[in-house]
Order: structure tokens, then sequence, then C-alpha cells
């Protein structure tokens, strides 16, 4: 069955992570990873400011503490290079991380309505990240709130422990 995105042209069709510089990860961060990848090469929109047009590929690095988002066309020829500062992520993160900590804590011995409350407290940290995100990618690449929501989601499996 053709991807049902294939026609699109301003989007993802492709993205690696640079095991050189991000490494790889346990069993348990591997498959977060997979999961994150899939989802958003799965649904996305995603455009480079000023270029014809995709369908993209994009390699992700790290270096020197900042993400570097290496975009190519299908072929893998570069089209451009973005390096994204992950500092202003940092604090996001933490406070992402312990929310999702006691989300598993509650499942075990809360009620509903306090998962529910604690979800929802997780969610709206996911969504502050993805804007965060889309605003600091602003001018360079294109991605409406969806894809900036799958992107975050993969910046938060990089950094997860496991």
């Amino acid at each position: 069955m053709p991807h049902r995105n294939a026609q699109k042209i301003d989007r993802l069709v492709c993205v690696t992570l640079d095991e050189t510089s991000i490494g790889r990860g346990n069993p348990d961060q591997e498959h977060e990873r997979q999961i994150a990848i899939w989802d958003l090469v799965e649904e996305n929109t995603f455009g480079i400011e000023g270029h014809a047009g995709g369908p993209y590929s994009l390699i992700l690095a790290l270096h020197d503490k900042k993400l570097l988002f290496d975009v190519r066309d299908q072929q893998g020829e570069p089209i451009v290079s973005h390096l994204l500062s992950l500092t202003p992520f940092r604090r996001l993160l933490r406070d992402y991380f312990t929310v999702c900590e006691s989300y598993y804590a509650a499942i075990r011995t809360a009620t509903p309505s306090q998962i529910e409350a604690i979800d929802m407290g997780r969610r709206g940290l996911h969504n502050d990240g993805a804007q965060l995100l889309a605003e600091r990618l602003q001018g360079k690449i294109i991605c409406d709130f969806d894809t900036a929501r799958r992107i975050f989601t993969l910046v938060t499996a990089l950094h997860w422990k496991g």
C-alpha cells in the first residue's frame, strides 16, 4: 500500500540518527526512538524556507551539544544544515521526564482522575516543547504544529535514559 502522503513534496520521507554522535541506546531507548521516527515519517509537513520543495531526508546528529538538522533530498544530496541549541529545552525536558515518572508511578496506584490530571500535564509540557521547537526553527524549517510535536517526541526519545 503506498504511503498516504506519497505525492506531497513538503514532507520527510526518511529520518536517520547519526550513530557516531548520538550513539545507540539500550533496547528500550532504541525502541522509543524507532517509534518516534516512524510516527514522524508517517505523518508530517516539512519544508525548507526558500527551497523549492522535497521530499526530504533528515539526518539528526549532535554537534557541540546542539542538535544538527542535516536536510537532504531523496537522493542524499545535501540541501541545508541547521544547528538547534538544546539549552532552551533543558528545563522543559527535565520537567517533562519528571511528570512522565509521576505518570508511570500513578498508573499503579492512583485513581483514573489523578492519572488523567497527570497525563494532561504531560501533554501540556509536550505541547510547550513543540511550540518552543517551532519557534526555534522559524525562518529555517517550515513545519506544522503536529510535525513539531513529533520532532519534539524524537528529541525526548534521544534524551530518555530508559
